[in-house]
């Protein structure tokens, strides 16, 4: 073999070489920074780059939302009561080039700034505020360490504080007062539901007793108005008896001139007694 068929293949090579060193592939998730010869060029998308080569190389910056855990620890609260508490972080970077050359170890700066707030931000409430009040927790740490992390290009999404753990006597107190509040609350509803039910019943007597009473009434009208419609006559009759029966009595004779409302009243027309 000569010597130019030799370079020529030693040109072919550095060629192809220089070819797959040329081209970089940057994944969908990922934005690509182009450096040259250790200094920052431009920013690049996913798909298939092509770089200068031996000259450019190119950093994949990952830009998916990732969490961070922040470990528990131990915090006072306002009113002097050691709680254990922890949390996850949400992020995602806004700006490859800040996130890659301003912060050498993102997770370890963000986790000591997590675990410094939350020790400020539990610190200013009582025990009781901090079981109750989780969402402005979260909401307060977020804001605090999306600003602090704004300079690295990073945006917290959301903190989410895991768990509140006060110590075990009080753990154990607070049980029993819950305990204590669901009972009393099971012994408020029986109790008004025994109220209701007595107050539903005293109504429906009342009720029947009113419709009793109207039922009687309804019968007494009845029977009054039969009284008045057969007994009336009856009585009457009876009454002029009575009347005829005295005025006849030991045969007296009274003479009562022809025409006399008395013969009206009395009756007495037809009957054989009046002596025209």
């Amino acid at each position: 073999m000569g010597f130019v068929p030799v370079i020529l293949i030693i040109i072919f090579f550095l060629a192809l070489t220089a070819l797959v060193r040329s081209v970089r592939i940057v994944n969908q998730y990922e934005k690509g920074l182009v450096m040259r010869f250790g200094k920052y060029q431009r920013t690049v998308g996913s798909g298939i780059n092509i770089l200068v080569p031996f000259v450019e190389s190119i950093l994949a910056v990952d830009m998916r939302e990732r969490v961070l855990n922040v470990d528990p620890q131990d915090v006072i609260t306002k009113d002097n009561v050691a709680v254990i508490v922890d949390a996850v972080v949400y992020y995602k970077v806004i700006d490859p080039v800040k996130a890659e050359f301003e912060i050498q170890n993102f997770a370890y700066a963000a986790t000591t700034l997590a675990q410094t707030n939350m020790r400020n931000i539990v610190g200013e409430l009582a025990l009781d505020e901090t079981l109750i009040s989780r969402d402005i927790i979260n909401n307060n740490l977020r804001s605090v360490l999306d600003e602090a992390t704004n300079p690295w290009g990073v945006k917290i999404t959301r903190v989410e504080v895991q768990k509140i753990q006060p110590p075990k006597d009080i753990e154990d107190a607070m049980s029993k007062q819950m305990k204590a509040e669901r009972e009393k609350r099971a012994e408020i509803l029986t109790a008004e539901g025994y109220k209701t039910s007595q107050i539903l019943r005293a109504e429906g007597d009342k009720e029947s007793a009113i419709l009793k009473s109207e039922g009687q009434a309804q019968a007494v009208e009845r029977v009054a108005e039969a009284a008045e419609k057969f007994l009336t006559p009856r009585a009457l009759e009876l009454r002029k008896i009575e009347m005829l029966e005295k005025t006849l009595q030991n045969n007296t004779k009274y003479i009562i001139p022809s025409g006399s409302n008395l013969i009206n009243i009395l009756d007495l027309e037809g009957t054989g007694i009046i002596n025209k």
